[in-house]
């Protein structure tokens, strides 16, 4: 079988192009956090389980984040599973500037001091094992030290540039 000659108007490679192609695939909407002077976080479509033994997660950081210096230093990560009706706190996790840890934010301090973020589906602590430099972002791969996926309900999921929720 052949391709097509009739592929459609293709564009050059470039942000906006791999902006425009990811806008077109669904992600799980996660917050990964952590401790320094004062808590960080930010809202996260980029993570994946990378191995079960040892179980390994890993997820991108912008360089340029508030979040990063932080992150950067930090031996432990909280990751956190948003459920559907979570849209609001993706949201505070991914603007710019907001007090992401205040009212009303629930959350509480958890194992290694890592911030613990309250009803969500489920929720990770991880020891960070490496940092891996991808343009202006860094990869962060952690191994996976204690959890809850006791919170049950449906994911929260990013698609088409906006929060949204699964469909039977």
């Amino acid at each position: 079988m052949t391709a097509s000659p009739d592929l459609g108007t293709h564009l050059t490679a470039a942000p906006e192009l791999l902006r425009s192609v990811f806008r077109q695939h669904a992600a799980g909407v996660a917050v990964i956090t952590a401790a320094g002077e004062k808590p960080v976080g930010f809202t996260a479509t980029s993570l994946n389980s990378v191995a079960a033994e040892p179980p390994l997660v890993s997820f991108g950081v912008g360089t340029s984040s508030s979040s990063w210096p932080v992150v950067a230093e930090a031996e432990y990560i909280g990751v956190h599973l948003l459920g559907e009706d979570q849209r609001e706190l993706a949201a505070t996790f991914a603007r710019s500037g907001a007090d992401r840890f205040g009212p009303p934010t629930d959350w509480r301090t958890g194992p290694e001091g890592v911030p613990l973020l309250g009803g969500v589906v489920a929720w990770l602590v991880c020891r960070v094992v490496a940092r891996i430099p991808a343009g202006d972002h860094r990869i962060v791969i952690a191994r996976v030290e204690s959890g809850d996926p006791s919170g049950g309900g449906r994911p929260l999921v990013y698609h088409q540039g906006r929060f949204t929720a699964l469909r039977d």
